[in-house]
């Protein structure tokens, strides 16, 4: 199994020692990963490797599934987010979550924006902070004109751009994007690599996908997981995305890029 590879700069997430249950069902086993800040760091590997599960564990989504349990540490500054005196909502907040799907909330679009910057009590300005949200996420133009529609009366790929400058809304550090396209159609899935392009300098970028060749295009550092015989995910090979696809040092890494496994 993997161990902690070191990178340049000090980490935006530290994955030490971590273990996940889901009942009497060890889904991932003695994760160790470094995270590095202002990259996009992807996640690879076959189908009930744990990727997501991984995800959900660095901002503690876990948390509510009722079976789920967690041994280990993920730090954040220093600090493990499983403290006792972690406040989970904090934690979320500065660690902001994509989904697999887009799930605007039934408000208007400025009011899917606006509502997480209202319930943390922003005094700011509202107008601005969601224009420069909207602007970030690459949907202003489109969306300038018409706030106050149902963000239902966006398109798929719109409502994608639309949840991501919600999670930007709260001042993140950390963005997890769990197959943020797997529901969208090739034009709206360009749109978002080159968001996730754009961002990359201000945010730290953890994605789970599928899709290798979006792995490929658009991540800094790959993460390949894989299961061991009793189907519990680890961590096979961690490093920058061109050696991985390249010159990958593991075999079994080897394997699934080229099709052999997986």
């Amino acid at each position: 199994m993997a161990t902690a590879t070191a990178i340049s700069a000090s980490p935006a997430l530290s994955v030490r020692g971590l273990n996940l249950f889901y009942g009497d069902f060890q889904a991932l086993k003695d994760v160790n990963l470094d995270i590095p800040p202002r990259k996009i760091t992807a996640f690879i590997g076959p189908s009930g490797c744990g990727k997501s599960s991984l995800l959900r564990c660095m901002n503690r989504m876990n948390d509510l599934i009722r079976t789920a349990r967690v041994e280990g540490e993920v730090l954040f500054h220093g600090e493990n987010v499983y403290a006792e005196e972690t406040d989970p909502t904090e934690i979320r907040f500065r660690i902001g979550m994509v989904f697999q799907k887009p799930n605007p909330f039934p408000k208007s679009i400025y009011g899917n924006v606006a509502f997480g910057p209202k319930l943390a009590g922003y005094r700011g300005d509202m107008g601005a902070l969601v224009e420069r949200c909207l602007r970030q996420a690459a949907l202003w133009d489109e969306v300038k004109d018409r706030l106050k529609d149902s963000a239902y009366k966006l398109s798929g790929g719109q409502q994608q751009r639309l949840c991501i400058a919600r999670t930007l809304a709260l001042d993140p550090e950390v963005i997890l994007m769990d197959e943020p396209c797997s529901s969208l159609d090739p034009i709206a899935t360009l749109a978002i690599e080159e968001l996730m392009r754009e961002l990359a300098p201000n945010y730290t970028i953890a994605l789970v996908t599928h899709n290798m060749q979006q792995a490929a295009r658009v991540s800094d550092y790959t993460t390949f997981l894989t299961v061991d015989d009793q189907r519990s995910g680890y961590v096979v090979e961690f490093g920058e995305t061109g050696g991985i696809f390249s010159r990958p040092k593991e075999k079994a890494t080897e394997d699934y890029i080229t099709g052999r496994f997986g």
